[in-house]
């Protein structure tokens, strides 16, 4: 198998006068293909969601997802399985469930650009939770992040007196707090959890969450459904895989910006594929809520490496 983590020896920096790629160049790298694979399955999702159930959709998704995580599974089995946090299992896999069902549901009622500027909110609604639940410092930085975050999430909005411009954009706000309440018990559980017990909680149940309504939803795919959703769940797979890759090489805050090229990504698609144009209050929204959150990121990692022992 050729590796390409390094150049060949006549191929080697020294020679070519050019610096290696760090690890966190590398990473940054992975986390744009990843952010791509993400969007480009929700962007499937969307298409699929004319014919078939979010639900049925989210099952094909997440037994892709499983098939990849099998080896692992049954590796670790049954040793993968034993917990003592069954309640935190549970509150993760209910906001794991509620964030990737809302993300199809968001995608089939709104723009994909608006759909993905909403779900950007889970960055504040993390920094609000662990404040409270991990015990994180509420510090200046993080109100005014928190705040300026989620009033760019109000132009979106656009709340006034009959109400939201749309009820439908609930539903990616619902989806990133779910995703916020499924990091944070994943931070909590990561201290006494496996990985292999992390993923096999999550691959199994998930799964038989979105499969049991299947027996009053489903409906069998003829040939082009069923590529389509085929296509959906390989692409979520590699994308899950891809994040890891990215996640091992690059610095977590890193790669943590890269997220929000998200946004670019779903513009181009919500053109090509959709015909949608982004309006001005979701453009400047997005603004907004980049901004807070960069500067939010930017000022935690200066003040973690102030306090770090030298």
């Amino acid at each position: 198998m050729i590796k390409f983590d390094r150049l060949p020896p006549y191929y080697s920096h020294k020679q070519t006068g050019q610096p290696p790629i760090s690890n966190n160049i590398k990473g940054a790298l992975w986390a744009l293909l990843a952010t791509a694979l993400f969007v480009l399955t929700t962007a499937l999702a969307k298409i699929a969601a004319t014919d078939y159930h979010i639900l049925q959709i989210l099952f094909f998704r997440q037994c892709f997802v499983f098939i990849s995580a099998l080896p692992v599974l049954l590796h670790s089995f049954p040793h993968g399985f034993k917990t003592k946090n069954p309640l935190q299992h549970a509150f993760r896999l209910t906001g794991s469930f509620i964030a990737l069902s809302s993300g199809i549901w968001a995608v089939t009622v709104l723009p994909l650009t608006t759909a993905t500027t909403l779900s950007f909110a889970k960055a504040f609604f993390v920094a609000l939770l662990a404040a409270f639940f991990l015990g994180e410092a509420l510090t200046r930085t993080r109100i005014f992040g928190i705040l300026s975050g989620f009033s760019g999430v109000l132009v979106v909005m656009r709340p006034g007196l009959d109400g939201f411009a749309s009820l439908y954009t609930l539903i990616p706000i619902l989806g990133a707090l779910g995703a916020a309440v499924a990091l944070i018990c994943v931070r909590k559980l990561s201290q006494t959890e496996s990985t292999a017990t992390l993923l096999a909680y999550q691959a199994i149940f998930i799964g038989f969450m979105s499969g049991l309504p299947m027996f009053w939803l489903w409906k069998t795919p003829d040939l082009y459904g069923s590529l389509l959703l085929a296509t959906m769940g390989l692409t979520a797979t590699i994308g899950q895989w891809t994040i890891i890759k990215a996640l091992r090489l690059g610095e977590a805050s890193i790669i943590g910006t890269i997220q929000y090229v998200a946004l670019l990504y779903a513009a181009l698609l919500g053109l090509v594929l959709f015909s949608e144009l982004p309006d001005t209050f979701t453009l400047i929204g997005a603004a907004v809520i980049i901004f807070s959150a960069l500067y939010m990121m930017q000022k935690e990692h200066r003040r973690k490496a102030a306090i770090k022992p030298t």
